[in-house]
């Protein structure tokens, strides 16, 4: 020995990782059950309420699992591994990581239901061209004869009858679809629309005639909340709202029931309804009261608006009954008289010289063409009853009037010039307007420019309201002035200073502020053209009639692509709240963070009018990927069966191996194959390998009888390595015997298809 000139070979250090891939997962099916269409009518879609949105992955979004078992360090020479044998069993081995692989772009439910909803946006055909022929055209139509011509221009009703019935538009309707389509065609059966519109209109359910009680829907009371309040930012509507359930509804018939075609044969029929309770005075369930929400989309907005016409509709024909019956009808008429009689033709003059160049101006700010409340004219009322008077005297005698449309007594104050007490009128309420009115209403006023005869107009339409309440006033103090109105309509334009009169004594003194004492105020004009009358018996500030039929015909004449606009961000809404919910049975940190992303970015984009496609192609893409690592979360702790462990402690440990197996690219397995989680995963592996086998389970083997037999139908629990990684460690002195010992690594990766060598080697360059 002591002659050999080789010095001895230094050790060499192996670790070896075998990676083994799982890919049959038959043993543990996909949880997430298909839907059930059948059960719509019944109030359910596989498991689904009516008005509730589908959740979850329609695949395994895992498709793999990865096993890595690791022996770091080996000495050579004592181990043997090779395509007949090898000692390496992956359950002794010292270390274990596992990974998942992904399915790439799962099929999502909810995905797919907002993106189909999507793709209505992009369609340009009308609602008509969709089910054919018009569905509102008259049914006499086709039986019209050009000798009726004229009998038709002579007949005393303007409008036929059958066209202002409801029952007969929807059977003429519901004819003319049959007719094009064949009833077996109908878009939507009877049976499925009836559940859609009872869902809808709840009231609709009750068989109460039409009284005084409110059907609004008020079970639901408005919640403080995040989640509730997140139609304000979205520019949607309330979860408790029937535009909101609309959305959904139209959602989930898009989807499961006759697509394009039971959308628009749908939203027919919410027209239909519209109209019915516009004619019968039935409140709009799912809506607040009072005027538009312009926090809201348009279409709700439309809603409310017409709710608003149909309570003021419903409150005026309710005053009728109640002043038919009371015998007062001609209440106004002898007040007219009587005025008249007060005033005397001098003072008529010279009011209607006054209305004729002053007031008439105003009148025609305060829709002059519009319906009256109780009356025809009250000039008229008052030259056909007035008497001679004197203008003084007639100013004197205003003070002697019947006060009318008094609400209450407003505190202490006096009027200033006889010390009656002053009283607060009933007013008009002001006209409700949507967004696209109030546009409407800007443009119209920027048009008139900055001159001062401009801004002199512009003043004047701006003041119908304030004319209304001056007249209302006038009837409730009779003998009032300019100054007692502006005492209680604007109180900062009445200043009151402490003088000392002609005894000594300190007394108020109040006059108008300088701004009401500009020569052709506007208040000054309002107030000298506005005539003593109650708001009951007014020009309605608010002609709930024509506004009714102009919402009325503007949802007749949306297109289901409009549709669609006007109702995704209550979808987005739907869908966000769908996924907050569906977290919170997760809770999952890292989506708590996505979601609030997409929140942000959503109230960014929705907030502002025609959004572009792009962006809301990108936002129904977050929600999707969100659907799908929640769908990963379920899939892995289905497998991994967290909810079957009895001990609270394994129980966390594995909820916390699946958290991690989401949110990191590889996770070590504590405690390896002897590990609570290593068992289970060990137990993956020996199933499918016998389902890949075909072989007995694992209770026929105990039972087998002879020990040669059960080796013969045994099966490994691991699948051959589809991977084997090597790495050989040393340390030698290089380039020579008497250099320093430097590391030398080597790297080696065997695949089925691959076969890969690298190596990382150091000399001492000291000397060389």
């Amino acid at each position: 020995m002591w002659g050999c000139p080789l010095t001895p070979l230094p050790p060499v250090s192996i670790a070896i990782r075998f990676t083994y891939v799982l890919q049959d997962w038959q043993q543990y099916f996909w949880p997430q059950q298909p839907p059930d269409i059948d059960a719509l009518v019944g109030g359910e879609v596989g498991g689904l309420e009516f008005g509730k949105l589908p959740f979850g992955a329609c695949e395994d979004p895992i498709s793999e699992l990865h096993l890595a078992a690791t022996w770091p360090h080996l000495t050579e020479g004592i181990i043997v591994d090779n395509d007949v044998y090898s000692d390496l069993d992956p359950i002794q081995a010292p270390h274990w990581s596992v990974r998942v692989r992904k399915t790439d772009n799962p099929q999502c439910l909810l995905g797919d239901f907002v993106t189909e909803f999507f793709k209505i946006c992009r369609r340009k055909e009308s609602t008509d061209e969709i089910l054919g022929r018009s569905t509102f055209e008259e049914e006499g139509r086709e039986i019209a004869d050009i000798t009726h011509a004229l009998s038709k221009l002579t007949e005393p009703a303007p409008v036929p009858i059958h066209k202002l019935s409801v029952s007969n538009m929807v059977h003429t309707a519901k004819k003319k679809i049959r007719k094009h389509r064949g009833v077996e065609e109908s878009p939507l059966n009877n049976e499925v629309l009836n559940t859609i519109l009872l869902f809808l209109f709840p009231d609709a359910a009750s068989e109460k005639p039409l009284d005084g009680t409110s059907l609004t829907d008020n079970n639901n009371p408005p919640s403080e909340s995040e989640e509730y309040n997140l139609y304000n930012q979205f520019k949607s509507a309330p979860s408790d709202s029937l535009t909101y359930k609309l959305a959904l509804c139209l959602c989930m018939i898009n989807f499961y029931h006759g697509g394009l075609k039971g959308v628009a044969h749908l939203w027919q029929e919410f027209v239909l309804e519209m109209r019915f309770r516009w004619e019968n005075n039935f409140l709009i369930p799912g809506l607040t009261s009072g005027p538009p929400d312009l926090r809201c989309c348009l279409l709700h907005q439309k809603l409310q608006m017409l709710n608003c016409c149909i309570e003021r509709k419903k409150a005026r024909d309710e005053g009728r009954k109640t002043s038919s019956s009371d015998n007062v009808t001609n209440t106004y008429s002898w007040d007219a008289g009587k005025a008249g009689d007060q005033l005397g033709p001098d003072k008529l003059k010279d009011t209607d010289k006054e209305k004729g160049e002053v007031g008439k101006s105003w009148d025609s700010w305060s829709d002059s063409e519009e319906e009256f409340f109780e009356c025809l004219s009250d000039t008229e009322e008052l030259k056909a009853n007035g008497q001679e008077s004197g203008k003084k005297g007639g100013l004197k005698e205003m003070a002697n009037l019947k006060p009318e449309g008094r609400l209450r007594q407003h505190g202490k104050l006096t009027l200033l010039h006889n010390g009656e007490p002053l009283y607060i009128p009933v007013t008009q309420e002001p006209a409700p307007m949507t967004e696209d009115l109030l546009e409407e209403q800007s443009e119209v006023l920027a048009k008139l420019g900055t001159s001062a005869e401009g801004a002199h107009l512009r003043a004047r339409m701006q003041s119908a309201c304030l004319l209304s309440d001056m007249e209302s006033f006038k009837a409730a103090n009779p003998g009032c002035f300019l100054e007692d109105f502006v005492r209680w309509y604007s109180p900062r334009d009445y200043i009151e200073e402490e003088v000392i009169d002609e005894k000594g004594n300190v007394v108020l003194k109040g006059e108008l502020s300088a701004r009401m004492k500009i020569p052709s105020n506007m208040w000054v004009e309002a107030w000298e053209t506005a005539k003593p009358i109650p708001a009951r018996r007014q020009r309605r500030l608010f002609d709930d009639t024509r506004e009714a039929e102009k919402v009325l015909h503007y949802l007749a004449i949306q297109k289901p692509a409009d549709l669609a606009r006007h109702l995704l961000p209550c979808v987005i809404h739907a869908a966000l709240l769908k996924v907050k919910e569906e977290e919170n049975l997760e809770n999952i940190s890292s989506v708590k963070k996505i979601i609030k992303q997409i929140i942000s970015h959503s109230s960014k984009v929705l907030h502002f009018p025609n959004p572009e496609d792009k962006k809301l192609e990108e936002i129904i893409h977050q929600i999707t990927n969100v659907e799908a690592i929640i769908a990963r979360a379920r899939s892995l702790k289905a497998k991994f069966g967290t909810e079957k462990c009895e001990q609270e402690e394994e129980k966390e440990d594995l909820e916390r191996f699946v958290s991690c197996l989401l949110e990191q690219p590889e996770v070590l397995v504590i405690g390896a194959g002897r590990g609570h989680a290593g068992r289970i995963i060990h137990k993956l592996f020996v199933n499918a390998q016998r389902a890949a086998a075909m072989a007995p389970p694992e209770e026929e083997l105990k039972r087998m009888g002879s020990p040669e037999e059960r080796r013969q139908n045994s099966v490994s629990d691991f699948p051959a390595p589809a991977g084997r990684e090597l790495i050989l460690r040393t340390t030698v002195p290089r380039p020579a015997p008497y250099s320093r010992a430097l590391p030398q690594r080597m790297y080696s990766v065997l695949t089925k298809e691959d076969f890969r060598l690298a190596g990382a080697f150091s000399s001492d360059t000291s000397f060389f």
